[in-house]
């Protein structure tokens, strides 16, 4: 997140308030059109999201904006839906508001028909068109065979607004998601839209089609598009950017509708080298902490001898403990991979003691654990971890013992005054490790 929280302003849109901010400092005024609906300061709450703007930031003068109807901007009538031309009048209006008069729009899903229109109406304003995950056309027709048909959609505009007060559906969306994540987008959407405003506005989306203005565009423009996207099917982004002239397609791997779910770094390299010539790829945010790695003992030979339904069972318990042990100790989880489990703490005491109590707690489904950790400087990804240290809290993990926790000398250091007590290991080589390490073994567990 940017060191402070961007301030919400406010454009005159007509006789609507449109809520905006303004981020980053790059040469390229970029303004990004969301999709059905957001909220310019819960953005910055969502860790992927904000990860994805900090980025588009760190290459542009990023400006963000609620749509009418949505986020921090007006309500509008529900019985009155806004046209299309009125809502990219609200890009106009914004875009006034903070001096931009040359700008790349970047739409993604719903975003996209503003951004289209914007930009054929606008060829003097608009630098470049991005464009990720969108659609031309709502509503099924024999000449546009990949939107939803009408009863679908009506169907799936009730199911909507009936459970907007529940964990909605959303594997359409974010399939592969876990679902913490399904949680948070939920939850995003609720506090961006009322569930009469969410319908209503799909009701207009499935009124729209801008077709004939794909030829029309003039501008230097981008199509992206996922190739197992379940809400906006690839091929119909292929056929986008086929009507659009000169316009470059470009094809990710991956499921997710969301942006800023799976892949986004990818997206967002695309249009870092379109918009500037280079592609620098993600900057690592860097912190001290502990890494904690585990994994069962003899996992294989128990699998064999229990049977593959009753191992997945035990093996559902064993990772309920781990993760009800992590949250007692204010651990993060960062990758489960069969047996094992990789997590972070912002302090080896709590490392060293949640470590203790998951052995401690497998004793009663007849598990055995091994675990290792080690504290060093982490590269953050997202919600991934990567660098040297990780790398060496894998070996110190690999050396453990049945039933040990393995820590490093600098893990050792750290707990000095803690009360835990350890029993010397010996130095040892840890593969594509340079050196010699001292290992020590948890005491009095």
């Amino acid at each position: 997140m940017p060191s402070t929280r961007p301030e919400t302003r406010y454009a005159k849109s007509g006789d609507l308030n449109i809520a905006y901010q303004v981020v980053g400092e790059g040469p390229v005024d970029l303004i990004y059109v969301p999709g059905w609906i957001s909220n310019v300061e819960l953005n910055w709450e969502e860790p992927p999201l904000a990860h994805v703007l900090e980025r588009l930031a760190s290459f542009s003068r990023l400006i963000l904006f609620d749509k009418r109807g949505t986020g921090l901007s007006d309500p509008v009538p529900t019985d009155r839906l806004p046209t299309l031309e009125q809502r990219m009048d609200d890009v106009r209006a914004v875009l006034d508001a903070v001096g931009s008069r040359q700008t790349a729009v970047f739409g993604f899903s719903e975003g996209g028909l503003m951004s289209v229109l914007f930009a054929a109406t606008y060829p003097e304003r608009t630098t470049a068109l991005l464009l990720f995950g969108v659609f031309a056309k709502r509503s099924w027709s024999p000449d546009y065979p990949w939107a939803p048909k009408p009863d679908d959609r009506a169907r799936e505009i009730a199911d909507l607004e009936r459970n907007w007060s529940e964990r909605m559906d959303l594997d359409e969306l974010v399939p592969s998601e876990d679902e913490a994540f399904k949680e948070r987008l939920a939850m995003y959407f609720r506090r961006s839209a009322s569930p009469g405003a969410a319908a209503a506005l799909m009701r207009m989306n499935t009124q729209l089609d801008v077709r004939d203005v794909l030829p029309t565009i003039q501008a230097p423009t981008l199509v992206m598009h996922r190739t197992d996207d379940r809400d906006a099917n690839v091929e119909e982004g292929r056929w986008i950017a086929a009507q659009i002239p000169g316009a470059k397609f470009v094809e990710l791997p991956g499921d997710a509708h969301t942006l800023w779910a799976g892949n986004s770094d990818e997206v967002i390299d695309e249009i870092e080298e379109f918009l500037t010539g280079t592609r620098r790829g993600p900057e690592p945010d860097r912190v001290l902490a502990t890494v904690l790695f585990t994994d069962i003992v003899g996992s294989t030979e128990q699998a064999t001898r229990l049977g593959d339904r009753r191992w997945r069972d035990l093996l559902e318990r064993h990772h309920a403990l781990v993760r009800q042990q992590l949250e007692r100790f204010k651990g993060r989880e960062v990758d489960t991979a069969g047996d094992g489990f990789l997590a972070t703490f912002d302090g080896p005491a709590r490392a060293i003691r949640c470590a203790s109590a998951i052995h401690a707690s497998m004793r009663g489904i007849g598990l055995e654990v091994r675990a290792g950790l080690h504290t060093g400087e982490c590269e953050l990804f997202g919600d991934k971890v990567a660098g040297v240290a990780v790398h060496t809290g894998a070996r110190v993990a690999a050396a453990a013992r049945p039933g040990e926790v393995l820590v490093s000398q600098t893990v050792k250091d750290l707990v000095a005054g803690s009360g835990i007590e350890f029993e010397e290991r010996g130095a040892h080589v840890l593969k594509g490790v340079p050196g010699e390490w001292n290992l020590y073994a948890v005491a009095g567990r």
